[in-house]
C-alpha cells in the first residue's frame, strides 16, 4: 500500500477525479491519506472531509521564505509518510528540499500538450488563452514528473482533445478537464502504485 498526498489551491476538481478512481479499486490498497491546501476555505478542503481523508492549510504567508515553508511541506509529508505526491492545481512554488525528499515522486498535470503552452505564467485559463490565440486544433493535458524547472520534468502520459472552432478558453478548459485531465492523472496514479514507472535519462518508461 502506498499513502498518496494530494496538493490543492482551489476547488479540488482534478482531487475529486482521484477520490473517484480510488472508490473504484484503481489504487489497488494504495490510498489518498493527505490532501494539503495552500490557503484556508477552499472547495477542495470540503471535498477532503467530505471524504474522511486528513487536511492541513499550509499557507505561503504564514512562512518568511519559500525555504521556510518548503521545510514545512517537506516535514508534514514525511510526518504522513507519504509515498507519492500529486500536485492537483497547488499554485505555490516550493524549493529543492521537497524535490529531494520525494524525488521522481511528485507528479503534476498541466492543460497543454507539453512542451506547448507551459513553462512561467502558464497556468489556468492563461493555458487556453494562449491555445486559442495560436490557432492549434489539437490540445490536451499532460502528467508529468515535478523538477525544478517549471514544466520542465519527464512525461508520464499525454491525451490530446479536439479545439473547436468555437472555444473559449472557458469551455475548452472544461472539456480538456472532463476528457484529459481526469482520465489521465488517475492512471498515472494508478502506475505509480503498481511500481510500473521507471525514469532513466529525463524519460518515463513504463513496464507493460
Amino acid at each position: 500500500m502506498k499513502k498518496i498526498a494530494v496538493l490543492v489551491s482551489g476547488g479540488g476538481t482534478n482531487l475529486q477525479a482521484l477520490i473517484d478512481a480510488e472508490k473504484t479499486g484503481m489504487f489497488g490498497e494504495s490510498k489518498i491519506t493527505l490532501v494539503i491546501a495552500s490557503k484556508p476555505g477552499v472547495y477542495a478542503l470540503e471535498r477532503a472531509e467530505n471524504n474522511g481523508i486528513a487536511s492541513k492549510v499550509l499557507a505561503r504567508r504564514e512562512y518568511d521564505s519559500i525555504s521556510a515553508y518548503s521545510k514545512a511541506l517537506v516535514c508534514t509529508l514525511k510526518e504522513a509518510e507519504i509515498d507519492l505526491v500529486v500536485l492537483a492545481g497547488f499554485l505555490t512554488i516550493f524549493d529543492e528540499q521537497v524535490y529531494e525528499a520525494f524525488p521522481n515522486r511528485i507528479i503534476n498535470v498541466h492543460p497543454a500538450l507539453i512542451p506547448s503552452f507551459c513553462g512561467k505564467g502558464y497556468y489556468g485559463l492563461h493555458v487556453h488563452e494562449a491555445a486559442l490565440e495560436k490557432g492549434v486544433k489539437v490540445s490536451g493535458a499532460t502528467v508529468h514528473i515535478v523538477t525544478p524547472e517549471c514544466d520542465a520534468g519527464p512525461i508520464v502520459l499525454q491525451k490530446a482533445v479536439e479545439v473547436l472552432e468555437d472555444d473559449t478558453p472557458e469551455t475548452l478548459q472544461k472539456r480538456i478537464m472532463v476528457e484529459a485531465e481526469w482520465r489521465i492523472l488517475p492512471e498515472a496514479v494508478r502506475l505509480f502504485c503498481e511500481d510500473r514507472i521507471t525514469v532513466k535519462n529525463n524519460k518515463v518508461y513504463i513496464e507493460k
